[in-house]
């Protein structure tokens, strides 16, 4: 059985760098980020677990979203008519936000980007339940990061594991948590 350990979500805009600034201050490689990796990145700090900075092989790192790093493309398309900006075009792909968590964290486990037409919590739970499927998998930091605009976005995640105490990890209850 998988079991919610944690829940964590960003409302749409909030001022992600004062966040940021409260809630970790660390990590200046914050500020070279797009918005959705911005929010994935601090999602994942928000549901981090002891010991921190320990590398986890058993840890995977599943992102969602309907709009991919489509808010970034437009910044960069943007860049491109004056000199094009190698800094935007860095975030121009959505798994670069699993690459960023598992990096920060030393998470070696499996990490993957979906884009999906919509968020649907049976979709969501079905990838999620996947990726335990392969045994190595023991716990997964997983989240819908859905950004528009820089200040339009849609931002939660879990940190899902294998046994635990914590309520089942299935449709219903992502249902119920999402929609509070």
């Amino acid at each position: 059985m998988l079991t919610i350990r944690s829940f964590a979500s960003i409302p749409g805009g909030t001022d992600l760098t004062a966040l940021y600034r409260a809630r970790v201050g660390d990590y200046p490689k914050f500020f070279k980020m797009d918005t959705a990796c911005k929010l994935g990145f601090l999602l994942a700090e928000q549901l981090a677990d002891a010991p921190r900075f320990e590398p986890r092989e058993d840890r995977a790192v599943l992102m969602f979203s309907t709009c991919g790093s489509l808010c970034n493309d437009r910044h960069y398309e943007e860049s491109v008519r004056d000199f094009p900006s190698p800094s935007l075009f860095v975030y121009t792909l959505p798994n670069i936000i699993t690459g960023e968590i598992a990096i920060r964290n030393k998470y070696a486990g499996e990490t993957s980007a979906y884009v999906l037409e919509r968020f649907t919590p049976e979709t969501f739970v079905a990838l999620v339940e996947q990726a335990f499927q392969d045994g190595d998998t023991g716990s997964a930091l997983c989240g819908w990061v859905d950004c528009r605009a820089d200040d339009d976005f849609t931002a939660f995640a879990f940190l899902v594991e294998r046994g635990g105490t914590g309520m089942e990890f299935n449709v219903e209850n992502v249902y119920g948590t999402v929609s509070q």
